[in-house]
């Protein structure tokens, strides 16, 4: 592949990366507000305290269903970027973070752990794509 062609394919995947990143942090938001409306209704809140928190994981669905797609489309990218393992992706882990923090909720306590789950779970994707997006920078920056 010549210098024109890698500059362009990492580009891509740094678009995809900070797609993912825009969508995780917004979700991380969403998670630290739903968290502590969650802890306001477990000392007694009431019908708006749990409509709050309610909304707040419904936005953070949105952003966790958005960064599921960039994370995808990153770690495609990444695969026509990497010609080493220094840059790769495993989103095993954190691509089902969505699907536990959704499935079957019943009781707030419950609700407020798998809130605290999905958190550590999103933290983590973040610290990793920054991690991956710097790389790329170092590397696209070889080129210009």
């Amino acid at each position: 592949m010549n210098d024109f062609m890698m500059e362009r394919e990492i580009q891509e995947a740094l678009t995809a990366g900070e797609n993912a990143l825009q969508s995780l942090y917004a979700a991380s938001e969403q998670l630290d507000s739903a968290r502590n409306w969650g802890i306001v209704d477990l000392l007694g809140g009431g019908f708006f305290t749990d409509l709050i928190k309610h909304s707040k994981m419904g936005k953070a669905e949105k952003y966790l269903s958005q960064a599921r797609y960039y994370l995808q489309q990153f770690q495609k990218e990444l695969r026509n970027v990497a010609a080493d393992d220094t840059i790769q992706l495993q989103t095993g882990d954190f691509l089902s973070f969505a699907d536990f923090f959704f499935d079957g909720v019943v009781a707030d306590y419950l609700v407020q752990s798998r809130i605290n789950e999905t958190r550590r779970k999103v933290a983590e994707a973040i610290r990793r794509v920054e991690e991956l997006t710097a790389k790329l920078r170092a590397k696209y920056s070889y080129f210009n």
